[in-house]
């Protein structure tokens, strides 16, 4: 069987993509690695124009979006809630994400948090796309880690069975985090 190498890229759509470019290069420091742009889609051949720029994330992570100016505008999924679908990066420390949460406030961007998730921190916001992004710094032991590897199978088939949260891993947010330990 194949073995992946890691994401070559995750692609969304933006409304503008000088904007989104600007506005990742501010917030979060990332830089412009390339923009291709064609008239027609390559892999349908559509007559389609679009601008497709690429964002370093760090660690060789891309970020990129299109822009599609003869599409019709940007929808979300009605029936998916905003705090769904996101963008999660991850930051080297707690310093950094608290450093970040006051960088992004001064440019009047809301931000929530940070929450406490016991194995990381995290501090909410959105794009001007209306992407909700997530930073997150880790704070999580190794045997926390082990421990929720070793109940991940168990947790998702207890759910697939009964659509409710199974508790293998409840200390998470029970406040019994000695358990986890």
């Amino acid at each position: 069987m194949m073995k992946l190498n890691g994401i070559h890229h995750v692609a969304y759509r933006c409304n503008n993509a000088k904007q989104t470019v600007a506005f990742y290069k501010q917030a979060l420091g990332m830089d412009l690695l390339l923009a291709i742009s064609e008239n027609q889609v390559p892999s349908t051949k559509d007559p389609d124009p679009y601008m497709h720029v690429f964002l370093d994330a760090g660690r060789g992570n891309v970020l990129a979006f299109f822009e599609l100016p003869n599409s019709d505008d940007m929808g979300k999924d009605p029936h998916t809630p905003a705090w769904v679908q996101h963008l999660a990066f991850e930051v080297d420390s707690l310093a950094s994400l608290l450093a970040t949460k006051a960088h992004l406030e001064a440019m009047d961007i809301e931000v929530l948090g940070p929450v406490e998730h016991t194995i990381f921190k995290s501090i909410y916001f959105f794009d001007p796309n209306g992407h909700r992004l997530e930073l997150a710094a880790n704070t999580a032991t190794p045997q926390m880690l082990e421990r929720l590897q070793s109940v991940a199978q168990l947790m998702v088939d207890e759910w697939d069975v009964t659509k409710k949260a199974p508790q293998h891993a409840a200390w998470l947010h029970d406040g019994s985090m000695e358990e986890g330990k």
